[in-house]
């Protein structure tokens, strides 16, 4: 059949040979269809970049900005008074300062008693509500209610709790009365106890969804495994789910240092971190804005501090790296 009576269908005419090959003389242009406009370029160049500049000058400068002061004496007016004095803040915090060495006392009894109350306690809460029991959503809310609402604002509730006139706990023992007061925020023996107690109520919560997180992400199977061989329940939690929430463990125990670093607004709103309840955060604020002003002094207590949560945080981004690299 010749190239004249040859049948020819309309549609496959019609397409163009592929690779770009040249039709009646002109070479198709082929390429992929840009999707994001300059407009849009330049939207997500904004909301990327600003977040990104705000946090290298907020977090990033600040933070080099106060290790560098650390080895300056500097009253914050000009900077033409800022002098280098090298080591010479640091030996005198570790040598003759008498409320360092307490501060960091107080830190370490934060983090003890962070660990040994609100984290079991938050951990059974977290094993009861996994059971589906009847308005576990209720109580979830009611317990995660206090991790919600800020440090300031629980220090005032429990300053009316532990107020020595009209306070909930003097009220109920009888000691509202005079010559029997006791005072829970201004004795020493008792304050940081007693604000211990206003930060557990709030880390137990905290503690519980945390653990509920992972208990949620307990394989069903392992449970079922446990019945069939005979183990009753604490004997399944011992020995089958606890060992699963080891990557929860890691997670709770550097949470809980760090809270215990960073805890500055309940002690603050107490007493001011006064009469017994000193810690880090609040040397540095007392040192940096109080009534004489030592930028540098106060920003070598911060470089103590972020020497301290660094050692925590830098061990834990190790293993976590190393683990997700095996898997």
């Amino acid at each position: 059949m010749s190239a004249e009576t040859s049948p020819r269908n309309p549609e496959t005419a019609a397409v163009p040979p592929p690779g770009g090959a040249p039709v009646n003389g002109k070479r198709t242009r082929q390429g992929h269809r840009r999707l994001l406009t300059r407009r849009d370029r330049l939207t997500l160049g904004l909301m990327a970049g600003i977040p990104t500049v705000l946090h290298i000058a907020l977090v990033w400068l600040t933070a080099l900005a106060s290790i560098a002061l650390a080895f300056t004496t500097w009253d914050g007016i000009g900077f033409d008074s800022i002098t280098w004095v090298g080591l010479d803040n640091f030996e005198e915090l570790f040598t003759s300062n008498p409320q360092f060495w307490p501060a960091v006392q107080h830190n370490v009894v934060w983090f003890v008693v962070l660990i040994l109350i609100p984290t079991p306690l938050g951990l059974f809460l977290a094993v009861q509500l996994d059971k589906r029991i009847r308005f576990s959503r209720v109580y979830q809310t009611a317990f995660f209610l206090p991790v919600v609402v800020s440090f300031a604002v629980i220090g005032f509730v429990w300053q009316l709790v532990y107020n020595p006139d009209t306070g909930l706990i003097n009220s109920l023992i009888g000691a509202n009365k005079p010559g029997h007061y006791i005072d829970w925020i201004g004795d020493p023996d008792l304050n940081l106890w007693a604000v211990l107690i206003a930060a557990s109520w709030r880390h137990t919560g905290y503690m519980m969804i945390l653990y509920l997180a992972g208990l949620k992400g307990v394989d069903p199977s392992l449970r079922e495994a446990s019945a069939l061989d005979g183990a009753n329940e604490w004997q399944t939690f011992r020995n089958v789910i606890f060992p699963t929430l080891r990557p929860t463990n890691t997670i709770v125990l550097v949470v809980t240092i760090i809270e215990s670093l960073r805890a500055f607004d309940l002690v603050f709103v107490f007493n001011g971190g006064a009469h017994g309840t000193e810690l880090l955060s609040i040397l540095v604020t007392n040192n940096i804005i109080g009534e004489s002003s030592r930028i540098g002094y106060g920003s070598a207590i911060a470089v103590v501090l972020l020497m301290i949560s660094l050692g925590v945080i830098i061990p834990y981004l190790v293993s976590t790296f190393r683990k997700e690299r095996r898997s």
